[in-house]
């Protein structure tokens, strides 16, 4: 077993608000101030989701993901930052790769990839095979290294379709999240096939979605896997829900856990190296020519 683990911060997501609770980052400048804390209290990469400036609703565009990742490098050059493509609001190919536009300074080390449809308790998100093959594609074209979500056994084996099609090549990162209403369920027996059933060269963190986000975490620190941790899964710091979740509290306490377990988090250095990526410090994502 690796003692050194990935974790990776889910600072915001997509779906909480401040009504929901105050401390959910919404701001380019809440954005990179809790990217900050998360930085000095130890975190390998960052799953970044933009929202208007304005109303607070998720946005896909670029020049806001521009401002968020300007302002984590100027004290995290070497941070892995990886940029939402989610489908969840968005259905147009230009407006879900718009932050992969990004470039220099500014390019993302990697983009997520859900690889199937789903639904979630009020919403669906929509990955056609299209969409997926095609933001592949541009991630490929890009040197920009694919985050490959998936909520069941059916994405891993779609990841697996393109590894064959060669629009995916490893080594592959892997977040797979449980608990969802209509995917795979927060037990022993659907992570242990997922986690059998990832492709060679395969790193992965386990999520959980609300309550199953904490189970989800330590298991993952027992058995061996990185983490997925952030106010996105869960704004909750406690299972009764008496007690709303700081992106400092979730992280201070897989610390805890991982301390406990004899684990540390690997460096961003670390996990460049494992990925091919480029090594930070202005130089970002994939050499084109691996």
């Amino acid at each position: 077993m690796n003692s050194n683990f990935i974790l990776n911060f889910t600072p915001t997501g997509m779906i909480p608000t401040k009504e929901m609770s105050s401390y959910v980052p919404i701001s380019v400048s809440e954005i990179v101030e809790d990217v900050h804390k998360a930085f000095e209290i130890g975190i390998t990469m960052v799953h970044l989701h933009a929202r208007d400036p304005k109303s607070g609703v998720p946005t896909y565009k670029k020049d806001i993901y521009a401002k968020i990742i300007e302002g984590i490098r100027k004290y995290a050059p070497e941070l892995v930052l990886c940029v939402s493509l989610s489908g969840r609001n968005f259905g147009e190919l230009d407006q879900r790769s718009d932050p992969l536009l990004l470039d220099g300074d500014l390019k993302p080390d990697m983009g997520s990839l859900t690889l199937s449809s789903l639904n979630f308790n009020k919403t669906a998100s929509i990955n056609a095979p299209d969409m997926i093959t095609n933001l592949a594609t541009i991630m490929q074209q890009k040197g920009i290294v694919p985050e490959l979500e998936a909520f069941d056994i059916g994405m891993i084996n779609y990841a697996k379709y393109l590894e064959k099609k060669e629009l995916i090549k490893p080594p592959y990162y892997f977040n797979l999240l449980f608990g969802n209403i209509a995917c795979s369920q927060a037990n022993l027996l659907h992570t242990g096939v997922m986690i059998n059933d990832l492709p060679k060269d395969s790193f992965f963190s386990l999520a959980g979605i609300g309550n199953a986000q904490l189970m989800m975490n330590s298991l993952s620190l027992a058995i061996g896997g990185g983490v997925r941790v952030g106010i996105e899964d869960n704004i909750w710091y406690d299972n009764a829900r008496t007690k709303l979740a700081t992106n400092s509290d979730l992280l201070k306490r897989i610390h805890v856990i991982a301390n406990a377990n004899d684990r540390e988090v690997m460096t961003s250095k670390e996990f460049r190296l494992k990925m091919n990526l480029e090594p930070g410090n202005g130089k970002y994502g994939r050499k084109l020519s691996v």
